[in-house]
């Protein structure tokens, strides 16, 4: 089969990410990996980070069996084409699942990185020393750390002796390796011995593995509390952000109304190319408004045919994919919606549930209020309803988005 050219360094590397776990250590009914981290799974965060770096091309998701469903959705439509593989019953299974699939490709790497999902901020500069040691000609990299604290052997629960931590590291993700070497040693490993990273089974080959220094961000989620303390760490990096939104439509004898995401059984309903629905309209507003990214008509345009008649909460999916594409969570929202009739009060409730189910937030951040103008304007004398919306979000700082912020490797 046709391989890689071993003398361009330049070559791109593919990457595996390791997300079959079941992560019962952390705590919590949902798997470490799908729990979401700044309004995104932690999958999606190791995903993007690889994705970003330029040196890196194929990325590999390996997920347990039955899974597959769940990590697409976890990797949402800013990832839509990384390619998943079903991982075995063991870590050392499901790494030997993914280096098989890439072996079977057209055209095997020359280098790759395996990273545990679970070790989501991944920052460029721990991927160029990997990259470099390299094509420096390393058969194996890892990044590690110095041990800080004291050492000592435990007896029971007696202290015993001091153990000298001058040349102890802590090993992080993700380690890079010659594909050719780290698959063949995965080939020879003996059934029945799990490794415990993939680092010692080319040591048993007998390759090197060279050292560079990791990051402290590296850090891995594996018990109770660390995935509150990640959350706290990366949303204390994210710069607050505030968007306005408004809608009016008019009401037409006859039509359905839509009001934030839910039919209200009126005589009248709003006239719009989609559904008209003006409490989503000026909600996808304010985001796109807190991204900066435009309006709603920019992105869909009431010329375009495929829209009419469209359920407005497609366009909130939408505007909600744009910011966890960016790293960004949302942090609450507020419409008002201002009409005489019907009276908002009686469907509040849903409303405010349904805009909660699309945002993937908890409802205690969704306010829905109304109120009239008095019998003045086109909305006082029933002739249409307007809304308008605030919406507040987070987006990472710069230090952090070189990882969050290019889904596209762009």
């Amino acid at each position: 089969m046709p391989t890689s050219d071993p003398t361009d360094p330049t070559e791109p590397i593919a990457a595996i990410v390791l997300a079959a776990g079941a992560g019962v250590r952390s705590g919590g009914e949902t798997p470490k990996q799908y729990r979401p981290l700044a309004g995104r799974p932690v999958l999606a965060h190791s995903v993007t980070a690889l994705r970003a770096h330029a040196r890196i091309g194929a990325v590999l998701l390996v997920v347990a069996p039955g899974e597959e469903t769940r990590a697409r959705a976890a990797l949402g439509s800013g990832l839509p084409d990384v390619p998943i593989i079903t991982g075995g019953a063991t870590r050392r299974l499901s790494v030997r699942a993914a280096l098989e699939a890439l072996a079977a490709g057209d055209t095997p790497p020359r280098h790759v990185l395996i990273h545990d999902s679970a070790r989501p901020r991944l920052p460029d500069a721990v991927i160029d020393r990997l990259v470099a040691a390299l094509d420096a000609g390393a058969d194996g990299v890892m990044p590690v750390l110095p041990v800080a604290d004291t050492l000592v052997a435990a007896q029971d629960d007696l202290s015993g002796d001091t153990v000298d931590r001058t040349a102890l590291r802590r090993v992080q993700t993700p380690q890079a390796f010659r594909f050719d070497a780290i698959l063949a040693a995965h080939r020879r490993w003996p059934e029945g011995t799990e490794p415990t990273d993939d680092a010692q089974m080319l040591r048993a080959a007998g390759g090197a593995v060279r050292l560079v220094t990791g990051d402290a961000r590296l850090e891995k989620i594996t018990y109770p509390g660390d995935h509150d303390r990640m959350e706290r760490a990366l949303t204390a990096t994210m710069t607050p952000r505030t968007g306005l939104g408004f809608d009016v439509h008019r009401l037409v004898a006859g039509a359905p109304l839509w009001l934030g995401g839910i039919e209200i059984p009126h005589s009248h309903g709003l006239s719009g190319h989609s559904d008209a629905d003006v409490a989503i309209h000026a909600l996808v507003d304010a985001l796109l408004g807190a991204l900066a990214e435009g309006d709603i008509g920019s992105h869909f345009p009431p010329s375009d045919p495929q829209w009419r008649g469209a359920h407005s909460d497609r366009f909130l999916a939408f505007a909600v994919e744009r910011v966890r594409a960016r790293g960004g969570r949302i942090d609450h929202v507020d419409i008002t919606i201002i009409c005489e009739a019907p009276k908002i009060g009686p469907h509040r409730a849903a409303m405010r549930a349904r805009l909660a189910e699309i945002l993937g937030v908890g409802i205690e951040r969704v306010s829905v209020k109304a109120t009239t103008t008095e019998r003045l304007g086109l909305t006082g004398r029933g002739e249409g309803i307007a809304a308008q919306a605030v919406a507040t979000i987070r987006l990472p700082d710069s230090d952090e988005s070189d990882w969050l912020s290019a889904p596209n490797g762009s």
